[in-house]
């Protein structure tokens, strides 16, 4: 899987009077794992959904291997052909897993082979398995949803995400849906598509992954892009009070 890079450069998103993000400028190195951290409603998954327009951003520019994405000019938007092939090249996974219930784990992950790829029903599968297989559940193959955990739901997620063969891959709290007991084998997955390469942006309150397996952490507030360092200065060693504050708070609930 190829990496991509990303450059994100005074962007800036209102929800009518509401400024959500406010003059964000962040570079996502290819190859490398970024996590984005910080309170509930400080903009984060905002900035998630902007990187692929899933959110419309008012001003500034996302430009994705050089390419804006959104707009094929400042305050020009794109096609909706163009921004779709774009996509292409873009996994997301979110906090729902939004599985369809009358298809099995093989099924949900080679339907958007099929419907965006163009590719045949016998490729479609094959690739599916190949991706289930690669996320531990090849004996889970024909279960249906409701046959399945919430973290093998979550992993059939990345599963169809993968087998699109992304350049970048976006995550949005992937673990914040799942039982405690459940998360391990989600972030397990994630940890092997960052040692192959991938180039992943994580929003997530998981601060061990953040530690452990981020090349750099992001920590926002407020819509503002507080801190971007490596997770041993921003985690261990923050200079902000803001950062500070958020993680004594965290370290009150959790150990890491």
């Amino acid at each position: 899987m190829q990496a991509s890079a990303v450059e994100i450069r005074k962007v800036n998103k209102y929800y009518g009077p509401f400024h959500a993000l406010k003059d964000v400028d962040l570079s996502i190195p290819p190859g490398k794992v970024t996590c984005l951290i910080g309170p509930s409603g400080s903009g984060k998954s905002t900035l998630l959904r902007c990187i692929n327009f899933l959110e419309e951003y008012d001003s500034g520019e996302i430009r994705i291997d050089g390419q804006l994405i959104g707009y094929e000019s400042p305050g020009r938007k794109m096609s909706g052909r163009k921004l779709r092939e774009m996509r292409r090249s873009i996994g997301m996974v979110f906090q729902q897993f939004n599985l369809w219930p009358h298809m099995t784990a093989k099924e949900n992950v080679a339907e958007g082979l099929i419907r965006v790829r163009g590719l045949s029903k016998a490729e479609a599968e094959t690739r599916a398995a190949e991706a289930l297989t690669k996320v531990g559940l090849a004996d889970k193959m024909g279960n249906h949803p409701s046959r399945l955990s919430g973290g093998q739901q979550q992993r059939v997620a990345i599963a169809r995400a993968i087998a699109m063969e992304p350049r970048l891959m976006l995550f949005d709290e992937p673990t914040s849906a799942l039982d405690p007991e459940l998360v391990g084998e989600v972030l397990n997955v994630m940890k092997t598509l960052a040692s192959e390469g991938m180039t992943m942006v994580v929003v997530t309150h998981e601060m061990g992954f953040a530690a452990h397996v981020a090349d750099q952490v992001a920590f926002m507030e407020k819509g503002e892009l507080v801190g971007v360092d490596s997770p041993d200065r921003i985690l261990h060693h923050p200079e902000d009070p803001r950062i500070q504050g958020f993680l004594r708070t965290y370290h009150e609930r959790n150990s890491f």
